[in-house]
C-alpha cells in the first residue's frame, strides 16, 4: 500500500520534467542559443572627459630593401683581400657588345686562389655552363637568396648538391673556365632574390656592390 502512495508523485514529478526538457528543445531549434550578455564597461578613473583620452597610434617603419638587408648580415667577402671600391659599376656594365647587362661583378685574384662562401646556407646548385663554366649556386639560410660563384678553376673536395655550408667554408678556386679570358683569373660573383618557384636558376639580380661597401674591412 506505501508502495502505490510513493509512486505517484514520482511519476508526476518525472512527467513535469519531460515537458520541461520537451519545452526546452522547442526553444532552442526555433529560436537558437541565447545571445551572449557581453560584459559590463570598466568605469573610467580618470578625471579627465572620455573624449581628452590620448589615441596611441602604432608606429610605421619602412621595409628595408634587399640590399640593406644583406648589408646588416656583415656577409664575408668571397676573396681574401678584395678591393671592395673596384666593384663599384660592375653590375651594370653591359656585355656581348651591349646586348645584355652584367648583372655581376667581377673579382680579379690569382689562379687556384680560394673562394669561400660569404655566409652559412646550403649547396643549391654545382653547375657547368658554356658561359659560366664551374659554377657554384647557393642558398642562403632563409631560402630568400642566392649566391652565384662562377668562372672556377676547380671546386674544393668533397663538396656536393644539398650540402650544408657554413660561413668561410671554401667552395672551389679561382679560374678562367667558361668564357672568362684565359689570362685573366676571376671570380665572377652575383647575388640574386630568389622567386616564389625558389629556383637556383630564377631570381631578381642585386648589386653585390651595395651589399659589400658597408662591410668593415
Amino acid at each position: 500500500m506505501n508502495a502505490h502512495r510513493i509512486s505517484g508523485p514520482v511519476i508526476t514529478a518525472l512527467c513535469i520534467g519531460c515537458g520541461i526538457g520537451v519545452l526546452a528543445d522547442w526553444r532552442l531549434r526555433e529560436t537558437g542559443p541565447p545571445t551572449p550578455v557581453e560584459p559590463a564597461q570598466p568605469v573610467l578613473t580618470s578625471s579627465a572627459p572620455k573624449e581628452a583620452l590620448p589615441i596611441r597610434v602604432a608606429a610605421t617603419t619602412r621595409a628595408e630593401s634587399p640590399e640593406e638587408e644583406l648589408a646588416h648580415r656583415n656577409l664575408r667577402f668571397p676573396i681574401d683581400r678584395m678591393d671592395v671600391e673596384l666593384l663599384k659599376g660592375g653590375f651594370e656594365e653591359r656585355r656581348s657588345g651591349g646586348a645584355r647587362p652584367h648583372e655581376a661583378v667581377d673579382i680579379l685574384a690569382p689562379r687556384f686562389t680560394p673562394v669561400y662562401a660569404v655566409e652559412s646556407g646550403t649547396i643549391a646548385k654545382l653547375f657547368f655552363s658554356k658561359a659560366g663554366g664551374i659554377t657554384v649556386y647557393q642558398f642562403d639560410p632563409t631560402g630568400r637568396f642566392c649566391y652565384y660563384y662562377a668562372h672556377l678553376e676547380r671546386y674544393s673536395d668533397g663538396i656536393r648538391d644539398g650540402q650544408r655550408i657554413s660561413r668561410s667554408d671554401v667552395l672551389g678556386y679561382v679560374g678562367t673556365s667558361g668564357n672568362a679570358p684565359p689570362n685573366t683569373p676571376h671570380l665572377h660573383f652575383a647575388i640574386f632574390e630568389l622567386t616564389a618557384a625558389h629556383h637556383w636558376w630564377q631570381g631578381t639580380p642585386i648589386d653585390p656592390y651595395l651589399v659589400f661597401r658597408h662591410v668593415p674591412r
